[in-house]
């Protein structure tokens, strides 16, 4: 085995794996969970003398240092990746995370939104953030991710198809690839978010907007052009908008579940829902999303009685006295 420490290692990693393989904003997190956790526990250690037991250390200092389950998970993913490149180009036999045990991330309940308090919620977004009311009725209506909705660029819209296609996500100062290839994608605008795009269109026009700036196609953007800060509408504007309406306390990426559940509810089929949502595949959307299906589920098992036995069946069981007593 070729004898070299973590340190090392990692450094050579970043440089000949993940500079090559991962998008920016990846990258990015690598580089901080690396320099922030990893190297100061492993980085002294030649990496043959890293044992199963030492990951599993590891883990529980991270634990007494009370970072989140998913904060550990993640380093943990990191960590077994660095070490998948080791094994695999000649530094160690196996992997020493193979079997390392992680916290459980608790089950989140996820939150939506109904029709009355969406309404009431763009209704408080005229009043004290007007100037946001577009971008919070285009998430509503689309189910696009933030950083998706940040990166709106008016040369990705069909005005012909009402037609959005996601090509880029803004994250962290910059625009890059969408998050999987199944991202890249055409979502239908319903008329009402069509005709706003519409309005934002000219009002940019107006103003000069799309002449000389850099930022010239951006369809959600500060007055002089330039893109919005992510944290800032998160957390800033869009939960004074919640305040104002009296709501309870949301996450910006409920307006994403708050769009499934919508089209849900109105009985669409989930392989459309996967296509609008940009899932990797259908089990995602199923896993994710199919606790909100009981009545279509109910719905199903009706249809399926009336297809094999007929309305006549069930109407005749109906008027048996032991049916009727029940």
């Amino acid at each position: 085995m070729k004898k070299v420490t973590f340190d090392e290692f990692t450094d050579l990693w970043l440089t000949q794996y993940a500079e090559g393989a991962v998008k920016p904003s990846t990258l990015t997190s690598y580089k901080s969970v690396i320099n922030t956790h990893l190297k100061p526990y492993f980085g002294a250690y030649e990496l043959t003398h890293i044992t199963p037991e030492n990951v599993q250390a590891f883990v529980t200092r991270m634990r007494e240092r009370k970072l989140s389950p998913k904060t550990i998970l993640n380093q943990i993913v990191i960590l077994k990746q660095i070490f998948k490149h080791a094994a695999r180009w000649g530094y160690l036999r196996s992997s020493p995370a193979e079997h390392v045990e992680c916290p459980r991330i608790p089950h989140r309940e996820m939150d939506f939104l109904t029709p009355e308090e969406i309404r009431l919620l763009l209704d408080a977004a005229e009043q004290v953030c007007p100037e946001r009311y577009s971008l919070f009725l285009t998430a509503v209506m689309t189910g696009m991710r933030r950083g998706e909705l940040l990166a709106m660029k008016w040369q990705n819209l069909d005005w012909k198809r009402r037609q959005y296609f996601v090509k880029e996500s803004y994250y962290r100062g910059h625009f890059q690839e969408p998050k999987s290839e199944k991202s890249r994608r055409a979502i239908n605008l319903a008329p009402i978010v069509f005709n706003t795009l519409e309005r934002i269109c000219l009002k940019q026009k107006a103003n000069g907007l799309h002449e000389d700036d850099a930022y010239r196609d951006l369809i959600f953007c500060h007055a002089d052009g330039h893109p919005l800060d992510p944290d800032h509408l998160g957390k800033k504007e869009f939960h004074r908008v919640l305040k104002a309406a009296g709501m309870r306390h949301i996450r910006f990426h409920d307006l994403r579940h708050t769009y499934v559940a919508l089209l849900i509810a109105q009985g669409e089929y989930p392989k459309y829902i996967q296509h609008q949502l940009g899932h990797a595949s259908i089990q995602v959307t199923l896993d994710r999303y199919g606790h909100l299906m009981p009545e279509v589920h109910e719905q199903a098992a009706s249809r399926l009685e009336t297809q094999v036995f007929g309305l006549s069946v069930r109407q005749a069981l109906d008027t048996r006295p032991e049916y009727q007593s029940r």
